[in-house]
């Protein structure tokens, strides 16, 4: 991965840290998870290879587990990386074929990473949610909506961001590559 990328991957990811860490304001044992739209976009505009976009994930992941008041927060550390593998397999697949593929990409990866962190923290900690939430079913009542939510917030993050982000970075692009050319000139 070039530095750039690297850059962009950081950038995205600290924006959605910010942002996840500030949802620890609301209360409750899952909250929303936006750090999720924020490596969508960073795969969306870097395209990385798949084990780039597993490190992404693997990164997400930890801040994830870190800052996160869920029930379960090293549940995280697989579910994040199965969004981003997500993330990046339906973008290749979509990106060519439809204008909301960002969009779709981000939904998709939600869906993973929500549903994922949902089986995998019920699977860790059975006895003790199971004991305090009730049943199954009134378990799945209450974390089902909010992976659907949040993954309907994460599509419109996704899409609304895509276009502007995209631009910037080429902007960037263009006031780079002068600079580049000038530093070979006068090293020759």
């Amino acid at each position: 991965m070039k530095s750039r990328d690297i850059a962009i991957v950081g950038i995205l990811l600290a924006v959605g840290a910010i942002i996840r860490y500030m949802s620890l304001l609301i209360p409750g044992p899952i909250v929303s998870n936006l750090v999720i739209a924020f490596y969508s976009l960073a795969i969306i505009l870097i395209v990385p290879t798949f084990r780039e976009a597993l490190g992404i994930g693997v990164v997400a992941g930890i801040i994830c587990a870190l800052i996160s008041h869920s029930f379960f927060p090293p549940a995280n550390l697989v579910s994040e990386p199965i969004g981003a593998v997500v993330c990046l397999g339906a973008y290749l697949v979509l990106k060519e074929r439809f204008a909301l593929a960002p969009a779709v990409t981000t939904l998709l990866a939600t869906f993973a990473s929500g549903f994922s962190f949902i089986i995998i923290a019920l699977l860790a900690v059975a006895p003790t949610i199971l004991g305090t939430y009730g049943t199954f079913e009134a378990f799945l009542v209450v974390t089902v909506p909010i992976v659907l939510i949040t993954a309907a917030v994460n599509a419109v993050v996704g899409q609304a961001l895509v276009v502007p982000a995209s631009r910037a970075l080429m902007r960037g692009a263009r006031h780079a590559a002068p600079a580049q050319g000038a530093r070979k000139v006068d090293e020759s």
